[in-house]
């Protein structure tokens, strides 16, 4: 098995479960206390709490934050979804678009009254890189971020997709200082998901030498069949974005976990959903295109010749799936 959608979907291992985890009013709850230390210890913040990684979970978030919020189109589709709810309530919602070549347009940030917003290090899909200390040069607004693939320690709260670090549909954690939302009681706290989540972030890895090995092979065996909707230099370093002409990303995927090779064209597609992405959407591309895309991300070790041979595999469902599309 190669995953190749390992920011889309990671599956944590050997997972161990213990009743020191359940929490109780009466009892000093040490197991807990341990983990929050080392969160702290990992990140730098003293605050946690848990929320539904959903637009109801952002959207009560929301409801509690005093002050105008602004969102990039690049986050999450459970920030966006939230924050078009929050805006059927009657509130207001900054919206903060991506350019075509996929970077977030910061310059929308300039002279703008914003308390609060949410915009990671990264965009979603794409994994095209946001400078942080770019955005704090442009507001005072306390920056909340998804931290899932990327921690940038400019960032003012963080969060977790527990689904995309550990594979079950887990609680989020957010990590803040300050009195920005309040705690949750003992009985409101998603143990597990804390748990869990801390486990999949202390074993994360990531390759930082595969991808420019594939993106040479790629384009050698594709030549002018494979086209970039952003800069490869612009992504994170163990990621890689690219379209193939005339298919539709699903079939591509659906073809190559048969032969045990697991890509993705965007959040919430790594099993090739009809829905496309979102994200290429967002940067003007039609519904038509925005179907093409695909991701590839890297952990594992891989040398050349399984490199080779992953390419070539992609490249003869690619002809297969043309050739019977015509």
């Amino acid at each position: 098995m190669i995953k190749l959608n390992y920011l889309q979907y990671s599956k944590l291992k050997n997972i161990e479960i213990s009743n020191d985890f359940s929490l109780s009013a009466l009892i000093s709850n040490d197991k807990f206390e341990a983990l929050n230390i080392e969160y702290k210890n990992l990140f730098g913040f003293n605050k946690l709490k848990t929320i539904a990684f959903s637009k109801e979970g952002f959207l009560g978030l929301f409801l509690e934050l005093k002050g105008k919020i602004a969102i990039s189109y690049g986050e999450c589709e459970a920030v966006v979804e939230a924050g078009l709810l929050y805006e059927t309530l009657g509130f207001e919602i900054i919206w903060i678009n991506l350019n075509k070549d996929g970077k977030v347009n910061l310059y929308e940030l300039e002279n703008k009254n914003i308390d609060f917003l949410f915009l990671s290090s990264y965009v979603m899909d794409t994994f095209i890189k946001t400078s942080i200390e770019e955005v704090k040069n442009l507001t005072n607004a306390k920056i909340i971020s998804n931290a899932s693939a990327n921690f940038n320690k400019k960032s003012d709260v963080i969060y977790f997709d527990n689904y995309k670090l550990v594979g079950f549909n887990l609680s989020s954690v957010l990590l803040f200082n300050d009195d920005i939302f309040s705690l949750l009681s003992i009985g409101q706290i998603d143990s597990l998901a804390v748990k869990l989540c801390l486990d999949a972030l202390k074993n994360q890895k990531f390759n930082y030498k595969l991808k420019a090995i594939f993106l040479e092979k790629l384009q050698e065996k594709f030549q002018k069949d494979i086209y970039f909707f952003v800069n490869p230099t612009d992504t994170l370093e163990y990621s890689l974005h690219f379209g193939l002409k005339g298919i539709k990303a699903r079939e591509l995927i659906r073809t190559l976990a048969l032969n045990k090779i697991f890509i993705t064209n965007g959040e919430g597609c790594s099993l090739g959903l009809s829905k496309p992405s979102r994200i290429i959407q967002v940067m003007e591309y039609d519904e038509l295109t925005s179907r093409n895309s695909i991701s590839f991300s890297f952990v594992d070790e891989l040398n050349e010749k399984e490199i080779e041979k992953v390419v070539n595999t992609v490249y003869l469902k690619y002809k297969q799936i043309k050739s019977l599309g015509n």
